[in-house]
């Protein structure tokens, strides 16, 4: 019979079959892709997204089970993991500063194609004192409610922390639907210039990234009615909440930019 000793506080993953099915599924997702744009056929492009959901379910199942009930995640794990995702946050404000870049580059010298003139000639912008305010008290308030959900939960008080979280939840669905009002009233669209293309690309990745950070918060709140979490180990909330303080202020950087001053 042979036994598992191990000298170090390190976390040696077990053999998993999520990462060979995570690259099936993604391959099965860009030739679907590539077939949707000249077939017009969404099989395949359907199949892909449910093996990748699929794989990413059952993967954050057992990290969540190593974490919580295998007792795999140790001081020193731990510490990995936030420097993990403190280092994925720097790759996201990178991948932001390249669209507030490309703005900048048009909006500071506007050349002679754009009627030297920003915005361009024939583009009416949005009113930054209507939705995209709004938007703005939204996302404010919601980091306010997510950071008094932390505080609540390292203080033990269980009640307000499920309340706070639940606000927050409310206030990230409640930001989506505006946003997507706000596209669909749009007087412009993507290809109306390069004002059009930065525009929708910066605001339409910070909103992707406000619609993955409500799931991030979901999961959390319902990690959180399943006791995964405790005043001295809930790292998996912790991660969301960076997360969400991250979108929050990309989102002031864009409504200052592009709604108020690109006005």
């Amino acid at each position: 019979m042979t036994k598992n000793f191990h000298n170090h506080p390190y976390h040696l993953v077990d053999y998993s079959p999520w990462p060979l099915t995570g690259a099936i599924g993604t391959m099965t997702l860009v030739t679907g892709m590539v077939k949707w744009f000249h077939n017009f056929s969404m099989n395949l492009l359907i199949l892909g997204y449910i093996i990748i959901l699929m794989t990413m379910f059952q993967w954050w199942r057992d990290v969540c089970r190593e974490g919580t009930f295998q007792g795999k995640h140790t001081i020193l794990v731990s510490k990995g993991l936030r420097w993990g995702m403190i280092l994925f946050i720097v790759s996201e404000i990178f991948f932001f500063v390249s669209f507030f870049w490309a703005f900048f580059h048009s909006s500071l010298a506007p050349n002679i194609e754009l009627g030297t003139m920003w915005p361009p000639m024939s583009i009416t912008p949005f009113n930054p004192f209507q939705i995209p305010l709004l938007n703005t008290i939204i996302l404010i308030t919601s980091g306010l409610t997510i950071t008094w959900a932390h505080h609540a939960l390292m203080n033990n008080n269980f009640t307000q922390t499920s309340q706070s979280m639940i606000i927050t939840i409310i206030l990230g669905f409640y930001f989506s639907i505006l946003q997507m009002y706000e596209y669909y009233e749009a007087p412009f669209t993507i290809s109306d210039s390069v004002y059009g293309s930065t525009f929708f690309m910066a605001t339409g990745f910070h909103g992707l990234h406000v619609i993955i950070g409500t799931i991030f918060i979901l999961t959390c709140f319902m990690r959180f009615n399943n006791n995964h979490f405790s005043s001295s180990h809930h790292f998996g909330f912790e991660a969301a909440a960076w997360y969400w303080h991250f979108v929050d202020v990309v989102w002031l950087f864009l409504y200052i930019s592009i709604y108020w001053w690109g006005n």
